[in-house]
């Protein structure tokens, strides 16, 4: 059950149409977490697996083969939560800011960096990581008209993804705030996803739980074996 929760969720984020899968591929570490995840999974469900058979066969080979694979399993998992806990500071505000200023290119969607932000703020109806004054010192491409403080993907639409209409463009660019999403990204992704941190948390929880019960069951099996 645990190893089909990680499949789930890892397939949820390379096919998730929503924006999520740009920003995943988008990001090299984002990229290889999704598939280690997927990878994690499908080994995880098929030791399940394996675990059975060799508890309705009573089969000490497949029994310690399942203990041992686990254990590297939940060390890994342990590692992984304990590295995420004391880097999670990197995932601040000011960090996305500098970032933000740094290497985004406004409407140039050929670059991944600023195509992903721009997906992000039209997914999310945000601009920014603070609001639209994030993009005031970003230089504006040699084409673009110098009054235009703000992308395109920060003006409001009819429908929150990119094919959606600009519901007044002119206005948005021209710095008239009713056309344009004025919350900043930081706090409205924060928001979205407070909710499931804390489910992904108990899951993760209720994951190494069973893992751990899994092995200390099969180590009682495996000595029961006469």
């Amino acid at each position: 059950l645990g190893g089909a929760c990680l499949l789930g969720v890892g397939i949820w984020v390379i096919v998730d149409p929503t924006g999520f899968r740009e920003i995943v591929a988008a990001n090299p570490l984002l990229f290889t977490g999704a598939y280690i995840m997927l990878a994690m999974g499908a080994m995880l469900f098929l030791l399940g697996f394996l675990g059975c058979c060799g508890a309705i066969r009573e089969n000490k080979c497949l029994l310690l083969f399942f203990f041992m694979f686990i254990l590297l399993i939940f060390l890994a998992e342990l590692s992984a939560a304990i590295l995420a806990f004391i880097f999670r500071e990197n995932l601040t505000r000011e960090f996305f800011t500098k970032e933000l200023k740094k290497h985004y290119l406004r409407n140039n969607d050929t670059d991944v960096f600023s195509s992903t932000w721009n997906s992000v703020m039209i997914t999310f109806a945000c601009c920014g990581v603070n609001g639209p004054e994030d993009f005031e010192a970003i230089p504006h491409l040699p084409y673009t008209s110098l009054e235009n403080a703000i992308p395109e993907a920060c003006c409001q639409r009819e429908l929150q993804s990119r094919e959606g209409m600009i519901v007044n463009k002119e206005a948005c660019l021209a710095g008239i705030e009713r056309f344009q999403n004025r919350q900043g990204c930081y706090t409205v992704i924060l928001n979205s996803f407070e909710t499931y941190v804390y489910l992904a948390g108990a899951l993760a929880i209720g994951v190494l739980a069973i893992e751990l019960f899994a092995m200390i069951f099969a180590m009682c099996l495996f000595r029961g074996i006469q």
